[in-house]
């Protein structure tokens, strides 16, 4: 499996997302603390086909952490890109990693 490094994880203010660009997808890349943890779904909210996921909120439920959509506030997982709300729209969940520094994901 191929990775590619998108940024640098000093560039994510924690508990917030940024939208990268990987092999022609926007992907969300989340870093949800201080840590050099990241994870990584599709950027685009499947309700309403806009590209906006990166910038919603981290909320945390049952243990799991999940980006809560800034248009109508689905809740989509982090890691499996499952929606709370309704499984029919979930989103495309990346394999993301930091390595020497380096935000890396996995398209």
């Amino acid at each position: 499996m191929a990775f590619t490094k998108v940024c640098k994880i000093e560039d994510i203010i924690p508990g917030t997302g940024v939208c990268a660009l990987v092999d022609g997808e926007q992907v969300a890349v989340f870093r949800p603390s201080q840590a050099e943890e990241v994870l990584a779904i599709s950027n685009t909210d499947p309700f309403f086909q806009s590209n906006v996921l990166s910038r919603g909120l981290i909320v945390e439920h049952q243990g799991e952490l999940w980006v809560a959509s800034p248009l109508k506030k689905q809740r989509f997982n982090l890691s499996t890109g499952v929606c709370m709300e309704d499984e029919q729209f979930s989103v495309k969940a990346y394999k993301a990693r930091v390595s020497k520094g380096s935000v890396e994901i996995a398209a």
